[in-house]
């Protein structure tokens, strides 16, 4: 999802919870766009995956329902 130069990757909805996730690879330096989803969403949660966030290879092996928990 992207608005203006404010985006994370993935959003993410069962009923009225709302995850937005934003992935990040390699030595990229440019700010999250999590705190500008987070500002005009209110998402339930956030998540960065990569770069001192969650590590990808946990992220993915992670069962999509216990991000709603």
């Amino acid at each position: 999802m992207r608005e203006g130069n404010h985006e994370v990757d993935f959003v993410l909805q069962k009923g009225n919870k709302v995850i937005g996730i934003e992935v990040k690879s390699g030595r990229n330096k440019i700010s999250s766009g999590i705190p500008g989803f987070s500002s005009r969403f209110t998402p339930t949660k956030v998540l960065l995956v990569g770069r001192e966030g969650i590590p990808l290879e946990e992220f993915l092996v992670t069962p999509v329902a216990t991000l709603f928990n």
